[in-house]
């Protein structure tokens, strides 16, 4: 063990035996030993006359407490001592209690500590290490955070970097279908631009057409009229006539009258009323399309702009085995039902569809946007959509918006919307998936090829009343429908 310097004795000397810190108001008993006035005081505190010394344990008769000033100068010389040896090793941090060199680093309190410190009652139980020691065990810590934090700051600085890239990426994918935006509906402006010039063209021939007719046939009703009129007059004035003068060529007046020969009016040909027809015919059909337009356009762009669901939610549906039509056979998984020939032994509950080979879904919405698809087989027919709570179960049903029932179907090699009347769509193939979304808080149903993306029919918002919508199936001989996962 190293020899005590004389700076670390000197401190030592000018140490209180019972607080560990320099003196303070030293005072000398009998036996010689030096305390603060305050330790020495607290400690004899309640005690006899006859006392002793905390350290020697010799009897002290009287309490005869001699002020030490040459300690007390003493220790202020230390403590000057001891502030000038920490500031000439380099250090000008300080005990700012005791003025030593902060030699220590106390683990408890997290805090550096100097040796007088060290003594004290404040940190005597407490783990103490030199405070090199202390700070390089802190500093291999720091350094091991450092490590990480750069290791994150450079990952996110390369997340960073990527995210940039994709973004320029996407930007310039936006901008080229901007341009195709642009460019398509461009097109289609011009297109409906010239169509709308065609169609008012076509209609200001006809208009002209049947101003013409109308021009002439005023004009020579006209004219007839006032011969008409001429005629009605000589005939008058003749009857006021004598009767020798009234009988004199009355039969030649007769004649006349009898011969006379009146054009009938130019009737609207065939031909003519026939491309008035056709042109009306062309016109609803024109208006229909551009409405079906106007009205699956939007849920068109808002399906591709948000994926193949779009903002609807998918659902899990199952069937409901209580509303199935006896002669339907539904699957274990209740996900798929087929049509059998035989009515199957069920209770006629009021629940059960008893005429239309329907069944429901078990699950039912009254708000938010939800979508689901069905698997459609061959056979003679089928139809998949939404009806509902209330739709009637027994008796014939009206399977139409009229009927609580909004769907489209495959019956006879043509599609069909079950509207009222029904609306047969462009005969197109048979897909192998059918999406329905449902969009509650609008009131409108959206039928979609699964496959790809192409809209089939729209039931427009606001045609589906408020309450409670459940899935709807309707299954012919030989069809099979099934509910994807």
């Amino acid at each position: 063990m190293a020899a005590e310097s004389p700076m670390e004795s000197l401190q030592k000397e000018a140490t209180c035996p019972i607080c560990l810190e320099y003196f303070t108001e030293p005072v000398s008993l009998e036996c010689g030993h030096n305390f603060c006035r305050a330790c020495i005081s607290q400690c004899w505190e309640g005690s006899a006359i006859a006392t002793s010394c905390p350290q020697c344990r010799q009897t002290v008769r009287q309490r005869n407490l001699r002020p030490n000033r040459q300690l007390a100068n003493i220790v202020e010389i230390a403590k000057q001592l001891s502030l000038q040896v920490a500031k000439g090793r380099g250090g000008d941090r300080v005990c700012g209690k005791h003025q030593e060199a902060l030699k220590l680093f106390c683990e408890e309190d997290q805090t550096p500590i100097c040796v007088v410190c060290d003594r004290s009652r404040a940190h005597r139980a407490h783990r103490v290490v030199p405070i090199e020691e202390a700070a390089q065990e802190y500093k291999e810590k720091i350094q091991t955070q450092l490590k990480t934090l750069r290791e994150k700051r450079e990952k996110l600085r390369g997340l960073k970097v990527t995210g940039e890239g994709k973004n320029q990426e996407y930007l310039k994918q936006t901008q080229t279908e901007r341009q195709k935006i642009v460019s398509e509906f461009q097109q289609l402006r011009q297109f409906l631009k010239e169509q709308e010039r065609l169609l008012l063209a076509q209609q200001g021939k006809l208009d002209k057409e049947i101003v013409r007719i109308q021009n002439e046939n005023a004009s020579k009703l006209s004219e007839q009229i006032s011969h008409l009129s001429e005629l009605i007059s000589e005939l008058e004035g003749k009857c006021q006539k004598p009767a020798s003068e009234f009988l004199q060529d009355v039969r030649s007046t007769l004649r006349r009258c009898e011969k006379g020969k009146f054009q009938q009016p130019e009737e609207i040909s065939p031909e003519l009323e026939e491309r008035v027809s056709g042109f009306s015919r062309k016109m609803i059909v024109v208006l229909e399309t551009l409405g079906k337009f106007k009205d699956t356009l939007p849920f068109a762009l808002e399906m591709k702009r948000g994926g193949s669901l779009g903002t609807f939610r998918q659902v899990n549906v199952t069937l409901d085995l209580d509303t199935a039509h006896p002669n339907l056979v539904l699957s274990e998984d209740w996900k798929s039902v087929t049509r059998g020939d035989t009515r199957q032994q069920l209770p006629n509950i009021p629940e059960r569809f008893d005429t239309k080979p329907c069944v429901l879904g078990c699950e039912g919405f009254t708000s938010g946007r939800h979508c689901w698809e069905v698997e459609v087989g061959g056979g003679g027919g089928w139809a998949v959509g939404v009806a509902r709570e209330s739709v009637r179960r027994k008796g014939w049903i009206s399977c139409s918006p009229d009927g609580g029932i909004w769907a489209v179907g495959w019956l006879g090699d043509q599609f069909w919307a079950l509207t009222s009347p029904e609306n047969p769509l462009p005969r197109r193939r048979i897909p192998s998936r059918i999406r329905v979304c449902l969009d509650c808080d609008q009131g409108q149903v959206i039928f979609i090829d699964a496959g790809d993306e192409a809209p089939i029919f729209t039931f427009p918002p606001g045609s589906i009343p408020g309450g409670r919508i459940r899935p709807w199936l309707w299954v012919w001989l030989g069809s099979q429908l099934r509910l994807c996962p």
